[in-house]
């Protein structure tokens, strides 16, 4: 089920963002989201994300939003019973399953953006980089390490490549940089090449 305006007359970049259902504790991590949907609706790209209301998710999705951008939603219907589906997104795509939501998140984007975020956001970025592993998609994966947030991901998968279980290749899957602006920057211009 989807309400809203039609894919085809979607621009023809949109990123996927991945990021937490909750706010956190740390303002840096709000203002990040907050930057991340004012600067993407800035360069015209569309935002793909979760379709909550709440957290980071609903900071990015407002700020896009409130910048004159372009912001789709996928949600499973489990959530929207809750009540947490955002009302006033460009569109808003209804799933039965959470497989269902990364599997059109992943189809409506040219690459994918990660804020901070939790189990979820987790799941969501590392199978990403998987199917690119496994050339399900083409699209690259930049990780928006916030005030070191994802550290200790980049020094596991760096620990994972030391240790022979990936290679040098599929390591770089996963690239991070130090803030919003940058990652978008990295990521765009992967998107492009």
């Amino acid at each position: 089920m989807s309400t809203g305006g039609s894919l085809s007359s979607q621009p023809p970049r949109a990123v996927a963002v991945f990021c937490g259902s909750s706010a956190g504790q740390r303002r840096q991590h709000l203002e990040a989201a907050r930057e991340a949907g004012r600067e993407l609706a800035r360069l015209g790209v569309t935002v793909v994300y979760g379709g909550a209301s709440v957290g980071l998710m609903g900071a990015l999705a407002d700020a896009c939003l409130v910048a004159g951008g372009r912001v789709v939603g996928v949600i499973p219907r489990l959530l929207v019973d809750l009540e947490l589906a955002h009302t006033g997104l460009t569109e808003l795509h209804v799933v039965e399953t959470m497989a269902e939501r990364k599997a059109l998140m992943a189809g409506l984007a040219d690459g994918f953006l990660v804020l901070p975020g939790a189990y979820g956001t987790l799941d969501e970025a590392l199978e990403m980089v998987t199917w690119r592993q496994l050339g399900l998609h083409a699209g690259p994966l930049v990780f928006a390490n916030v005030g070191g947030y994802y550290d200790g991901l980049r020094q596991l998968l760096d620990r994972a490549r030391e240790d022979g279980l990936l290679s040098a290749a599929n390591r770089e899957l996963a690239v991070f940089e130090p803030d919003v602006r940058i990652a978008i920057a990295r990521l765009l211009a992967e998107i492009a090449d």
